[in-house]
């Protein structure tokens, strides 16, 4: 992996961080909030690693999974209060409070996407 910056993935993650963030503002539940914005939020990573990294799709897709699965179960342990974030909203809107298998799906099912969407556009990489 080497480091340069491009554009069009700085892009696309900022664009998806915006809508990340008025899905955070606008909505407090439902579909949207808890299923789609995690499977946006694994988008929105591989994009902000790709606009840094050059590298292969498959690996950083892979890495922004595991990075996900591990947040995700760290929300079965008490995390945030030990790190003394557990009164800090923006913590727990960031890394989350509770687990749910229906994240792990929809992470899972973004970075499908990012794959199948990478495998169109750029060849195998």
């Amino acid at each position: 992996m080497k480091l340069k910056f491009n554009t069009y993935y700085f892009i696309a993650f900022l664009i998806l961080f915006c809508i990340e963030a008025l899905i955070a503002i606008l909505l407090k539940d439902g579909f949207i909030r808890h299923t789609f914005g995690d499977y946006l939020v694994v988008i929105l990573l591989f994009c902000f690693f790709k606009s840094f990294i050059k590298g292969k799709s498959f690996q950083t897709a892979l890495a922004v999974l595991i990075i996900s699965y591990v947040i995700e179960f760290l929300q079965l342990t008490n995390f945030l209060e030990l790190l003394q974030l557990h009164d800090s909203s923006f913590a727990k809107i960031v890394l989350g409070s509770t687990f749910h298998v229906s994240d792990l799906a929809a992470y899972t099912l973004g970075v499908i996407t990012i794959l199948i969407f990478e495998h169109i556009h750029n060849g195998n990489s």
